[in-house]
């Protein structure tokens, strides 16, 4: 078991948010199910989902079942790191699709309100460098885009302006 594992709180819906992030995220899993007791306060029926422990990605997470009031902000977001323009097309696709609300950045929030950034791997790289110059041109490109395009990053990184 992993030493750190977030927990994310849905109101009612988070056998359907699990499953969905099951199909995005192909490799995932289900490791295990709880369900309400009879007796659970709140309004919880006895034998609902109270929570599932799942994996992305090799990711640990849990999904709770806690009911109204807690929605998601931008304060949290899960990063999905990409290898290529074709794997943040389609994580960003999937993920916003039915409802998903796209953002700047290559921020979007899924349609279960849940806050994503699907950037390619190396803006670490150019985010992180020694060159202020670059950090500065990759940052403003960054700001201009909603879905982050790679070839376009990489121009902004090589250009010496």
């Amino acid at each position: 078991m992993q030493k750190i594992t977030p927990m994310f709180w849905f109101d009612g819906n988070a056998e359907e948010a699990v499953q969905f992030y099951l199909s995005v995220f192909k490799d995932g899993k289900i490791h295990s199910t709880a369900r309400f007791p009879e007796g659970s306060p709140g309004d919880n029926q006895p034998g609902t989902v109270m929570t599932i422990a799942f994996e992305l990605k090799g990711q640990q997470f849990v999904a709770l079942n806690g009911g109204p009031g807690f929605p998601f902000t931008n304060a949290v977001s899960l990063v999905v790191n990409c290898d290529s323009q074709e794997e943040v097309d389609y994580f960003w696709e999937k993920l916003a699709a039915d409802g998903g609300e796209p953002n700047v950045c290559g921020w979007l929030r899924d349609k279960f309100g849940m806050p994503w950034q699907i950037v390619p791997s190396q803006i670490w790289d150019w985010l992180n460098g020694d060159d202020p110059a670059m950090v500065k041109r990759v940052t403003s490109a960054v700001w201009q885009m909603e879905k982050l395009d790679l070839a376009e990053l990489q121009r902004a990184a090589s250009v010496d302006s």
